[in-house]
């Protein structure tokens, strides 16, 4: 979130707060009939969400029993929904705002599809209850938005269209990258490898400024033969993990451009002999559930999917609903960094 701003209470600040997951905390506090949660869970995510002033589910309904307008749905259009984890967060958190102002949320997956699409632009807008749309991609790139869009409220969501025409919502990358390389740095390391994405893609070349900003503001030159380009995916961040270890002067830590790729670093340093913390320190970036759950837990940062889809929501609610002019702008929304045990100081000798 950016500096100056406001910062309500999340899911993800329940979640950390409780030491459960999102699900967890979306499990217990919309009342889900049929989930198996211990007593001893809800009261944890019960009483850590009344420590911050979350609204409770008896709010939340009160909102949702008072007559609903007569356009009351918002239209939430994705690219893909299904392969990754990251855009059903966001629709998470667009869902729960929505229904918190006594609206509801509809999803709507093209695969990018132009045909799909036509027939989904179509469906919106053949449908009067939609107020708005929220157009959305799985990853941060920028779009051509559907002419058919032209006269609804619309807000992007980690997408945006250049030149700006719109409210745009998205991760900031150069930050998260600064984070998490800067984490790093003032534990005392000096030599820090980069596991990085697909080149191509707009947050790998955002989370390598980010790393090398960090580098610079602790004095510490950039060394190109410390980055590996990735996939995404547990293979590649084992095979250049061990790329990086077999250099005559190795990495003391390594930071991967996601927990997926920090999964295979790890393995690789164990296979290789090594402990982590206390041998190499491996950072991640996502905070995806796996994280808390690999050996050591993974030290991460927060890919702010859910907040971004809160304020997405609330954006449009604000220009759907309430008439406020949206000025074309890229908001960046920031992630917090999350500790547990895959980091340790650099010790000498």
């Amino acid at each position: 979130m950016k500096k100056g701003e406001d910062k309500r209470p999340t899911m993800t600040d329940v979640a950390r707060i409780a030491g459960v997951s999102q699900s967890s905390v979306s499990l217990v506090l919309n009342d889900m009939p049929g989930s198996r949660i211990s007593s001893d869970t809800r009261t944890r995510v019960l009483d850590a969400a009344k420590s911050i002033g979350y609204a409770l589910p008896s709010v939340r309904n009160e909102a949702a029993r008072s007559p609903m307008p007569s356009r009351d749905k918002i239209a939430f259009v994705v690219d893909e929904i299904s392969t990754s984890p990251h855009p059903v967060v966001s629709f998470d958190g667009v869902r729960d705002h929505a229904f918190e102002q006594g609206l509801i949320a509809a999803a709507y997956t093209t695969r990018s599809n132009p045909t799909l699409e036509d027939q989904v632009m179509r469906s919106i807008l053949s449908d009067s209850s939609v107020v708005g749309v929220i157009y959305a991609t799985i990853f941060t790139r920028r779009v051509t938005l559907p002419e058919a869009l032209r006269d609804l409220p619309v807000v992007l969501l980690n997408c945006y269209t250049d030149p700006r025409q719109h409210m745009s919502v998205v991760p900031g990358e150069v930050a998260g990258g600064f984070t998490a390389t800067a984490h790093l740095t003032a534990m005392g390391h000096r030599r820090i490898g980069f596991i990085n994405g697909e080149p191509w893609m707009d947050a790998a070349i955002d989370r390598l400024k980010g790393y090398k900003q960090a580098l610079a503001t602790a004095d510490i030159a950039f060394d190109p033969a410390l980055v590996r380009s990735g996939d995404w995916l547990p293979r590649r961040g084992y095979d250049a993990c061990l790329e990086l270890l077999a250099l005559p002067d190795r990495p003391t830590a390594i930071f991967c451009g996601n927990d997926l790729m920090a999964m295979g670093a790890i393995e690789a340093a164990f296979e290789r002999g090594l402990r982590v913390p206390e041998d190499l320190s491996i950072m991640g970036y996502d905070d995806q559930e796996l994280a808390r759950y690999t050996i050591p837990p993974l030290t991460t940062v927060l890919l702010p999917n859910y907040e971004m889809g809160q304020k997405a929501a609330e954006l449009l609610v604000d220009s759907a609903i309430h008439g406020k002019k949206l000025r074309p702008m890229v908001m960046k929304i920031d992630g917090p960094l999350v500790l547990r045990s895959s980091v340790a100081s650099r010790t000498t000798g």
